[in-house]
């Protein structure tokens, strides 16, 4: 599980320089009605309606209790949970797009981007990245950035906004320090290089 929150969490900061075209389409509408879940997100199999838990306002529904048990753990345990959650993660997101708005390195990769559907995306990303309980689907992180031409210049912009505004929102350091270092991780993927490069 901590490998697979480490990878999640790496792809973060590679996501928020896609366009419209890197991303895969929102799962839910805005405004549709929210469904309980059938089969356990934890283990695989098909839910008992009765044994459900409430998280973030959305309700999800498990085979059995020890599944439930271990959702709540995961969350409670999970970068998403320490860093405040999804209102924490959405007002990091929407700060961090106004700074990288005014970023002269980068702004022009959003010039014709509908930032609406961008922010929105990217908050429902961080979400999964970061632990939070509603997987992500999308391109693999090296394809969605393969046309884009991104340098060295471009990603460490991403970087700088990113740690300013978690330090804005005044986030523990040893919670930066993790995110950054993971993000960090993926430069080869996002730079499409070979991945042992330096």
């Amino acid at each position: 599980m901590k490998r697979i929150l480490a990878h999640l969490t790496a792809i973060c900061l590679g996501i928020v320089l896609l366009t419209n075209t890197g991303w895969a389409e929102d799962a839910t509408p805005k405004n549709a009605p929210t469904e309980i879940n059938t089969i356990c997100p934890i283990s695989g199999k098909p839910v008992d309606p009765k044994i459900t838990v409430v998280y973030e306002g959305k309700t999800f529904a498990f085979a059995d209790d020890a599944s439930r048990t271990k959702f709540n753990e995961a969350r409670e345990n999970s970068l998403y949970q320490k860093l405040g959650g999804k209102a924490a993660l959405e007002a990091v997101v929407d700060a961090f797009y106004v700074k990288v708005l005014a970023d002269v390195r980068i702004k022009d990769i959003f010039a014709d981007v509908n930032m609406d559907k961008q922010a929105r995306r990217q908050k429902a990303f961080l979400a999964a990245a970061f632990g939070g309980p509603v997987s992500w689907t999308g391109k693999d992180m090296r394809k969605a950035h393969m046309d884009l031409k991104l340098t060295e210049e471009h990603f460490n912009a991403v970087a700088e906004n990113l740690q300013k505004t978690l330090e804005e929102f005044k986030v523990k350091k040893e919670l930066i320090d993790q995110v950054m270092a993971i993000a960090g991780s993926v430069k080869n993927d996002v730079l499409n290089r070979p991945k042992d490069a330096k």
